[in-house]
């Protein structure tokens, strides 16, 4: 399933995964900043969400990391979206 798929469904969240300061100065609407080095205390959290995640950072690297982290801790629906910035036009309006 492409990404653009992905962001269109009304259930699909967003996770940037960027440091507060980075997320501060920049993000992809309806997104929500969990840095990277807490994304292991937010797994409980993370399992109750019904949908997909897409994950996010600068440049897909720490993105990949947490996908590859939330796979491991049994998360299905996780998808590492890279950069946040070339998500920005394939958000639905």
């Amino acid at each position: 399933m492409k990404l653009q798929e992905i962001l269109a469904k009304p259930n699909a969240t967003v996770i940037d995964v960027r440091e507060s300061f980075e997320f501060f100065f920049g993000h992809l609407r309806g997104s929500t900043n969990i840095p990277l080095g807490s994304i292991p205390e937010h797994v409980a959290e993370l399992k109750k969400i019904n949908g997909p995640i897409v994950l996010v950072c600068r440049s897909g690297n720490r993105s990949g990391q947490a996908a590859a982290f939330l796979q491991a801790k049994g998360l299905k629906q996780v998808y590492n979206g890279g950069a946040w910035q070339d998500l920005k036009g394939l958000q639905p309006a």
